[in-house]
């Protein structure tokens, strides 16, 4: 696991897109895993700028999302298929047929979740997998207590996501309380995980994935046993970070053949 800590958003944002140009400039074909939330926004920013000033093409680039909500009409706003063509895909030139997502509106969900794993197989894998965490320790939508090897499935939010999630609709009552989300064995599967994160909001879930047990208590925890994990984030996400220096230290003499 490789934590490097960076002055500010932006910086995380353009540290994480080097790592996804590097990946489609020398792969054309490669496949991403798709997070939502504020975290990853500044890559797609970034994404987007390098598309429209300097030819970075996604035209056979496959695109996986990492969760739905469950019971949100097909179109809507806050809908996470939405969100990823909003802030990402119909941003740049990817194919829409080559952008997936877990279907929350499915009459059978169990089959739509083995249909969605099935897909990532067929497409040959996640080769780099965008992820953030929740401020108690979730990636995808996989809640504290959440099996270390699970696969795509239904879930019930925790009242703390929810309430983190309401800033994005009108009041907590509109959010969900279930979602279809990639599972932990599912994200372990990416060839390369690169996890973003900011603000001191998220400073006490990056001490306790990152330097903490492993244990279902903090799902995130299971990224130390990825063989490939990038964890890039900001000065104030790092303030409880027994190893902060150490990692400077390492980030700042890390030769340059190397890359992320």
């Amino acid at each position: 696991m490789e934590v490097i800590i960076l002055p500010s958003s932006k910086e995380v944002g353009a540290l994480a897109a080097d790592a996804i140009e590097d990946l489609v400039r020398s792969k054309p074909t490669a496949v991403l895993g798709l997070a939502t939330g504020s975290s990853p926004l500044p890559i797609y920013d970034e994404l987007a700028r390098r598309h429209d000033e300097a030819g970075l093409s996604f035209t056979q680039v496959h695109g996986f999302a990492l969760d739905e909500y469950v019971g949100l009409p097909a179109g809507h706003f806050e809908s996470y298929r939405e969100v990823i063509r909003r802030e990402f895909t119909n941003r740049v030139d990817v194919a829409a047929e080559n952008v997936h997502g877990p279907d929350g509106t499915a009459a059978d969900i169990l089959g739509a979740c083995h249909a969605y794993e099935e897909a990532i197989k067929a497409a040959g894998g996640v080769d780099l997998q965008i992820l953030g965490v929740g401020t108690n320790g979730h990636i995808g939508f996989n809640e504290p207590g959440s099996s270390l090897a699970s696969r795509t499935r239904i879930k019930t939010l925790a009242e703390q996501t929810r309430q983190d999630n309401s800033r994005f609709f009108d009041s907590i009552d509109q959010v969900p309380h279930h979602v279809v989300t990639q599972g932990l064995g599912t994200i372990m599967d990416a060839r390369h995980v690169v996890l973003v994160a900011v603000g001191a909001g998220k400073a006490q879930a990056i001490r306790d994935f990152v330097e903490g047990p492993v244990s279902a208590a903090c799902p995130a925890s299971v990224l130390q046993f990825h063989p490939h994990v990038t964890i890039v984030i900001d000065e104030a996400a790092a303030t409880r970070l027994a190893g902060a220096d150490s990692y400077r230290h390492a980030f700042g003499n890390k030769p340059a053949w190397q890359g992320l």
